[in-house]
């Protein structure tokens, strides 16, 4: 695969769940604004996520650590 040619739509984030039952969930993008796809995460798990043409949020629910170009973020506490 050609890399540097690739498209990516969009920034990539890592979510890494720092307790049990921690909740993903990606939300569409237009004038509806709709759930459309939900993860549950365990402590120590790993979800790497990407917004695209399609998800314009990420919601998250729980003690998770995610890790993005603009640094690190701390959620749940």
């Amino acid at each position: 695969m050609d890399w540097e040619n690739e498209k990516v739509s969009g920034d990539y984030i890592i979510i890494r769940a720092e307790e049990n039952g921690v909740n993903i969930i990606g939300l569409t993008r237009g004038r509806d604004t709709k759930f459309h796809h939900t993860e549950k995460l365990d402590k120590g798990e790993l979800l790497i996520a990407q917004f695209t043409e399609n998800t314009s949020a990420i919601k998250i629910r729980g003690k998770a650590k995610v890790l993005c170009r603009h640094g690190e973020i701390l959620s749940g506490e």
